[in-house]
């Protein structure tokens, strides 16, 4: 693990953990040996195996879906779309959580199928105790339970890609050990391949924008999720970016007990997010500016963005029994931008803002779009209006008044899919994915708590004077810079 001045190392404490359960050792020291022999890496067994699993649901989908536009087949998309999520749901692993942030891109899936995808939950069931045992042992070495003063059996949360289970140390202090599941790495590259498949029917049948870019940085981030060592690079600049600051907290890092797939960390307690809903229009307004600092105050000063503001990567600490700011626990997906693109988001917003047309074209060409016709752009802008709307008005407000959090952003959505349609495929940069999963998620947390603020207020203290230069200078001075190097 990187040598970070804010994460921790601890002696050995005495195993007062509960005794393992009983299990068959000789299959166990088999398959100690088997992983010792190949290695966590992206196996062609464990690819072949995935594929086989994948292909059964997704293959048998797509046929269908095919099928029914080839031969011009009245399309309920409704139906397909419920197929599709029986498909995945069935499935679980990392091809849910690539489902899930397609599902907040206008158009790289059919509505009905956006709609279908939200609703999934990476609730993989959790990896029994003799296997934990086993995994930790490969991470941490044969007398790992001695190195904790105890460890709970079961995991306190169990995702697509790992699971959580809650620690203690001699001198007391609790940990929180993210445990990757096996064979991950050949789940993301047959999962991805097989829905990059379905993907193809709707891009080749109906879509308005071409998904290829699209698919490639999820693609890309999902894989990086899988390397513990960078999320610990993550987890160190983000405990340098909030230094000082009380609303945001970052969890240390132990390193001595960490490894590329093995993150044991600070355990901060909290509630979670939904616990406040009914909370005081103060405390829920405090809450809100937290999280809206947590996620523009990266990017505006640093280029960084958490690019997954789900409702299980944060919880929410107390003062004296009231809220006071979030702890924020997972940095697996963090997007790292080049300035050019932080000036462009600034500069579409001030574009939008003032009504600049040529500042609006410059942006989006800045972001990667091109061949950008009268026509496209007014298209980008519908949902660029959408992003933007509550930063654009001084005044205090919700963020879209009457909306539900499931129906945020659907009606624009369709605005554009009927546009893009029009006009022919568009390829959407690779960057817009990150950057509308952290507004449409940071949205519908906002909904959720009915938060009234003066939106544009909190957007403009963070750009405030913003430029590159500023910008790289920022980046610069981290004590972590190195890690910033490629962007």
């Amino acid at each position: 693990m990187p040598d970070d001045s804010s994460s921790k190392s601890h002696s050995p404490a005495p195993d007062s953990s509960a005794a393992p359960n009983e299990r068959d050792e000789t299959t166990a020291n088999q398959e100690d040996r088997h992983d010792a022999l190949t290695g966590e890496h992206n196996r062609l067994g464990g690819r072949v195996k995935r594929y086989a699993k994948v292909s059964s649901g997704m293959g048998g989908f797509v046929v269908r879906a095919a099928g029914n536009r080839l031969f011009g087949k009245d399309i309920d998309k409704g139906r397909e779309a419920a197929d599709l999520a029986q498909v995945l749901g069935g499935l679980k692993g990392p091809l849910m959580k690539v489902a899930q942030l397609l599902a907040t891109v206008p158009d790289a899936v059919p509505q009905e199928y956006a709609a279908e995808l939200a609703h999934l939950q990476s609730d993989a069931p959790p990896m029994g105790w003799a296997f934990v045992r086993r995994r930790m042992k490969t991470e941490l070495g044969l007398g790992w339970q001695k190195r904790f003063a105890s460890f709970e059996h079961e995991p306190s949360a169990a995702a697509s890609l790992g699971q959580v289970h809650k620690a203690t140390l001699g001198d007391g202090s609790e940990l929180a050990c993210k445990l990757q599941y096996p064979d991950m790495a050949s789940a993301v590259e047959a999962d991805v391949k097989q829905l990059n498949l379905a993907l193809s029917v709707h891009r080749s049948f109906q879509s308005a924008i071409d998904t290829r870019e699209v698919a490639k940085e999820i693609a890309d981030r999902v894989k990086e999720e899988l390397d513990y060592e960078r999320e610990a690079r993550h987890m160190a600049l983000y405990r340098e970016i909030f230094d000082g600051q009380d609303e945001v907290r970052v969890p240390d890092l132990y390193t001595e007990l960490s490894t590329k797939r093995l993150l044991s960390m600070e355990w901060l307690h909290g509630k979670p997010m939904l616990h406040y809903k009914e909370s005081s229009q103060e405390e829920r307004n405090l809450l809100t500016a937290a999280m809206f600092r947590a996620w523009w105050y990266p990017f505006a000063h640093f280029g960084i963005i958490h690019g997954d503001p789900h409702l299980g990567n944060y919880t929410v600490f107390e003062r004296e029994d009231r809220p006071a700011g979030i702890n924020l626990l997972d940095y697996g997906c963090i997007r790292i931008f080049p300035v050019s693109f932080v000036q462009g988001v600034v500069d579409l917003y001030h574009g939008l803002r003032l009504d600049d047309r040529d500042r609006i074209v410059h942006a989006y060409e800045s972001w990667g779009f091109d061949n950008l016709s009268q026509e496209l752009v007014d298209v980008l802008n519908i949902w660029a209006r959408f992003i933007y709307g509550p930063l654009l008005e001084d005044r205090v407000r919700s963020i879209a008044d009457g909306v539900s959090p499931a129906q945020y952003g659907r009606g624009q959505a369709m605005k554009v899919h009927t546009e893009l349609k029009r006009l022919g495929p568009v390829t959407v940069p690779r960057e817009f994915v990150f950057m509308d999963r952290a507004a449409i998620g940071l949205g519908g947390v906002f909904l959720h708590l009915r938060a009234e603020m003066n939106f544009y207020q909190l957007f403009n203290e963070q750009i405030e004077d913003f430029s590159q230069e500023k910008l790289k200078e920022a980046r610069t001075s981290l004590r972590h810079s190195a890690w910033l190097a490629d962007y």
